[in-house]
């Protein structure tokens, strides 16, 4: 299993869930947060405003998904997230050792 950490644009959140909804992604949280990377303040246009910052508003998405589907959820995210200008994001991928549903205590794959 994976756990993918995607940081994206707040005004791509809609597009990324719907595309990862046709891939079939059952779950994901979702988490308002604030950040910088390379730009480090510089001036930015935000939903067609000029301004400038050092923590700008992104949104981290949260998934765990199996071997299988984590490539597709990946490529999902990098596509749909994109809008080829600086501050896109990014994708972290992590190895996911354990899973356990609360309700009914199913592990690995099936608590997913």
């Amino acid at each position: 299993m994976k756990f993918i950490i995607a940081i994206i644009k707040p005004f791509k959140l809609d597009e990324v869930r719907d595309a990862l909804g046709t891939l079939g992604v059952a779950g994901m949280t979702v988490t308002e947060v604030k950040g910088f990377g390379r730009q480090k303040g510089q001036t930015e246009i935000y939903r067609g405003a000029e301004y400038s910052t050092n923590m700008l508003p992104k949104v981290k998405i949260e998934i765990a998904a199996s071997d299988a589907l984590a490539p597709q959820i990946i490529e999902s995210i990098q596509q749909t997230a994109s809008t080829e200008a600086i501050g896109d994001g990014k994708i972290f991928v992590m190895d996911l050792a354990s899973a356990v549903r609360i309700r009914t205590g199913e592990a690995g794959d099936t608590a997913l």
